[in-house]
């Protein structure tokens, strides 16, 4: 079924979802299961698995020449969606990028989930591997996510990529998106960054789902801004707790989005990482609450591969 299906079944009531990394290259998919399983009394409609693009390394030769190698160190996101949505019969949501693929490969990637069953996914351009400061796409590949999103819908209408095929049949994807509340990192400012997801919205995404925030002021601007711009469709906040000092930094660093003082402090005035888990996890369901007060359609957690936290938050919302 389709997120936006699942939207107008649930009549205005908050619904629950959240996402999942592949377990590391060399781990059963076992790992996966012990994470979900502690989640599914919360009833969610869909799960998303993130996709994890190549990186470069770099080994020495016995000659003393650097050899590059690409690896993947999270494959699997094609194949857990499928266990999920057979183990679970819930929606799995595959994350579709832009870097690593051409479009062909996007096409018969895409060709693969709809064979299987699948009839979401999240289309983003992700991030430059961490050898390059830019993102580059494949020399045959997307730019952007709107270009993305553009492939997927010419499907959609059994529009394929060699022009020549008869009688092609037509997939049928509900297409999400990313918005930034705070913007895109490399956005030089947040209406800007509106001004292209608004781009996505007009080659065909039916939904939006938020980068991690803080403070819920952020993403009620956010929405009435989209509102403003004449972007309609549904907009799922997405929510992280904090769970370790490191965050304090890191959270600001990786994906530019400002901490409240109030969060901060709380944290900084913690022992152990025990104390920054409980304080995380009281933060983000007082998040939730105010959330679900103003009529969001799903609250969507980022578990990052761990659900106590995310289990601990639900039990006092749902």
């Amino acid at each position: 079924m389709k997120v936006t299906e699942h939207i107008e079944q649930s009549k205005g009531k908050t619904r629950f979802s959240f996402e999942i990394l592949p377990p590391l290259k060399g781990q059963n998919i076992e790992s996966i299961f012990n994470n979900i399983d502690p989640l599914m009394e919360f009833n969610p409609p869909f799960i998303d698995v993130t996709y994890h693009r190549e990186e470069y390394i770099y080994k020495e030769l016995e000659n003393g020449l650097l050899q590059k190698q690409v690896v993947k160190k999270r494959p699997g996101t094609v194949g857990i969606c499928a266990a999920i949505q057979n183990k679970y019969n819930v929606d799995a949501i595959p994350h579709v990028l832009c870097g690593g693929f051409t479009k062909e490969d996007t096409e018969n990637f895409l060709i693969d989930l709809d064979f299987l069953g699948i009839d979401n996914v999240m289309a983003l351009r992700g991030d430059a591997v961490k050898s390059e400061i830019y993102f580059k796409p494949e020399k045959e590949g997307h730019q952007y996510a709107s270009d993305l999103v553009d492939q997927i819908e010419c499907l959609n209408h059994g529009k394929y990529l060699d022009e020549e095929l008869q009688n092609s049949a037509p997939t049928d994807f509900c297409v999400g998106v990313a918005g930034y509340p705070e913007k895109h990192m490399e956005a030089p400012s947040l209406d800007s960054d509106i001004h292209f997801l608004k781009k996505k919205i007009k080659k065909g995404a039916d939904y939006i789902v938020t980068q991690m925030f803080f403070d819920n002021q952020k993403y009620f601007e956010f929405v009435d801004k989209c509102r403003a711009e004449g972007i309609t469709v549904p907009i799922i906040p997405g929510l992280k707790p904090i769970s370790t000092k490191k965050q304090l930094n890191m959270i600001p660093h990786r994906f530019k989005v400002d901490l409240p003082d109030d969060l901060i402090m709380a944290v900084v005035n913690c022992k152990n990482n025990q104390q920054v888990r409980e304080v995380g996890v009281e933060w983000c369901i007082n998040q939730s609450k105010e959330l679900i007060n103003n009529g969001v359609p799903f609250l969507h957690y980022y578990s990052m591969g761990k659900s106590d936290n995310i289990k601990n938050i639900a039990c006092k919302v749902f």
